[in-house]
Order: C-alpha cells, then structure tokens, then sequence
C-alpha cells in the first residue's frame, strides 16, 4: 500500500493552516498515496500567549473541518488521517486534541482524543502545559484501516509503552503517531522511541510531524518518518515542510511476529506477581 506523510510547519491562521493542508493532500494523491496522514495541531499551532485561539477555533466533530476534508478525500478517493484538530468539549476553558481518521468515501471512521498530555518543562524554550487547555481523553482507539486494525495515538502517547501494547495486544497492526514534538526532545528521543514501539510490538509505525517555529512558540522537530516492524528506518524527512510517499509491504508485520515471536512469550502473571 502507497502511504504519504505530510509535514507541516502549521502557525496562528487556521484559514492557511488548512489551505496547506488541502495542497499537500493534492501532492500526495497526485503521486499515487492511498492513505495520507497529517500531523498533530495541524489546524492550528500557537503559543501560550496566543491559547485562546484554540478555544476558539474549536468545533465539534463532524463539523466545518471534517466536513471540509471528507469531501477532499471523496474527490481525490484517498483515505485521510488528519493528526489533529481542536474538538470542543464540557470544559468551557478547554478542549480536547482530536485525532480523525476518514475513509476515501469521506465518512468518518473513526476520532481519538489524546490520552496523555504534555506537561512537561525542558527549558525555556522546550516546555508546555497542555493540561491548561485540552482535557486528556479517556479510552483507546483501533480503527479497521486500510493497512489492517490500526491504533491511533498522538505525540506524548509516545512515551507510554503501555498504550502501544495495549493497541498491539487489541489487533494493532500499525499505529500512528501525528506529532508535534520539540526541536530539544526530538534529536534525543523521536526516533529512539519510535524504533522501540515498532520493534517491541512487530508492528509499522507512521509518524507525520510539525516542523519549524511557531508564534511565540518552540521550534518542531520535523523528521516525519514510517519505522517498518524490524525497526527499520523506511522514510525520514528533513525539518522543511513537504510530502513524503512510500509503498510499504504489510505481509512484513506476519513476517517478524513469526521470526520473533514476543507477543507469544509475554509473561502476565510474572508482570503481576512482581508488580
């Protein structure tokens, strides 16, 4: 299957955050993608001085932006994940962070709120809450994609080994991870972590990725990447935004669970007893 990862360097204006999100889906499509994916806040990335605007920005789902990518994705016949919007929720002060999965007939397959959230203080330029203003979401997500039973996870949940197994353990065969990662955290532990969440769960990992600066904001990483089950390396971007297209080999997830069969070899009841 022909995948696209779009790489965004998305700032304060929704209107043009969506227009290039629109074009690099055209890109793809163009170049024979059947599944494009978008990165996390691909609607809209500001700072903190600046939070109120997702509040404002905000819908519900569906609503005018999955609307809008539901029929782009009917009039070009290509699946779409879009990494993240801004879903109004019963806190009037915040938001959830909305993963969105639609089908090439724009019907919406599926939505992921952001379990974990950043909270975290690197340094002055690498830091954020995000508990000020998105609410952490409550359960797990698998959706029947085009690539098998895919999960759906968004930056943070990188760090949590714990979801990956769980969704692996519930038929994953492929899990997405649409980021928004720092420049600081990013060159020390983006692909490290990415590598171990394919290799330990013999599964693909599709990673589309922010990049650049934002309004008074940190720089992104970029390095939008698909990590095969082997925890090989199939395509790494640079920190510009673009699209990248690969033709992956899905029968590779069958292949390394039968070399090394670890989800066959889980211990549980050690895990407990000791736990």
């Amino acid at each position: 299957m022909k995948i696209a990862l779009a790489q965004m360097n998305s700032g304060a204006d929704l209107d043009a955050n969506l227009e290039q999100s629109e074009d690099l889906i055209v890109q793809a499509a163009e170049q024979g993608a059947e599944l494009v994916t978008l990165p996390e806040v691909m609607h809209l990335r500001v700072g903190r001085p600046l939070a109120e605007k997702y509040l404002s920005a905000a819908e519900s789902i569906p609503g005018r932006i999955t609307d809008r990518f539901s029929a782009l994705a009917r009039r070009l016949n290509v699946h779409l994940l879009l990494g993240s919007i801004g879903e109004v929720s019963p806190d009037p002060q915040r938001t959830y962070n909305t993963s969105v999965f639609i089908d090439a007939q724009g019907s919406l397959k599926a939505s992921y709120r952001k379990v974990h959230l950043f909270d975290v203080a690197v340094d002055d330029q690498n830091g954020d809450r995000e508990s000020e203003r998105y609410l952490p979401g409550e359960s797990l997500v698998l959706i029947d994609s085009p690539m098998g039973l895919a999960g759906l996870t968004i930056c943070y949940d990188l760090r949590f080994a714990e979801l990956y197994r769980s969704l692996t353990l519930a038929g994953a065969r492929v899990i997405f991870v649409p980021a928004n990662f720092t420049q600081a955290t990013g060159k020390a532990h983006w692909m490290t972590l990415l590598r171990a969440r394919a290799i330990e769960n013999g599964l693909f990992i599709v990673a589309p990725a922010q990049c650049g600066a934002f309004p008074e904001g940190f720089t992104a990483y970029g390095h939008s990447t698909v990590i095969d089950p082997w925890g090989r390396v199939l395509i790494e971007m640079d920190d510009k935004p673009g699209v990248g297209v690969i033709d992956l080999d899905l029968a590779e997830v069958d292949r390394v669970r039968s070399q090394v069969p670890v989800l066959k070899h889980l211990r549980p009841d050690v895990y407990r007893s000791n736990g």
